[in-house]
């Protein structure tokens, strides 16, 4: 399961995905909205993107993914649209034989998504908002 979706993300499903008969380890990220940022009362958030470009760029993560390490499955998932403070923006998930191959890849995964996939974020704040370049380390 990899996609950019405007739909809220099952966290259940998408765990669920990963299990596979010889995984050992199954490692998931999820990111979520908080309500602060730079000393700011973020209010919400919307992400943007060009949907088949994002997707396109996410499916490949996923392949470098399966290429890099020995993994069984990956699952990538970034919500775009209005997002409310708590509300899951991205999980990221990697099943393996081996813990260290299910954590190890599924840190190159998140930091890839904010890294390589264009996705813009705007922060609503208490007093005004602003665009983010992309979501790398905002």
């Amino acid at each position: 399961m990899i996609q950019i979706t405007v739909h809220p993300i099952d966290l259940a499903a998408a765990e669920g995905q990963l299990h596979h008969p010889q995984a050992g380890g199954i490692t998931t990220f999820t990111g979520t909205v908080r309500n602060h940022n730079h000393g700011r009362e973020v209010v919400t958030l919307t992400y943007e993107a060009y949907p088949e470009m994002a997707q396109s760029q996410l499916e490949a993560i996923g392949r470098e993914i399966a290429e890099r390490w020995p993994v069984h499955r990956v699952v990538l998932i970034h919500r775009i649209g209005a997002l409310e403070i708590g509300d899951t923006a991205v999980f990221v998930g990697v099943s393996s034989s081996h813990r260290d191959v299910a954590f190890e890849a599924c840190r190159y995964g998140i930091e890839a998504i904010k890294k390589d996939i264009p996705i813009w974020k705007k922060e609503v704040f208490v007093g005004g908002e602003v665009w983010v370049e992309g979501c790398a380390h905002a």
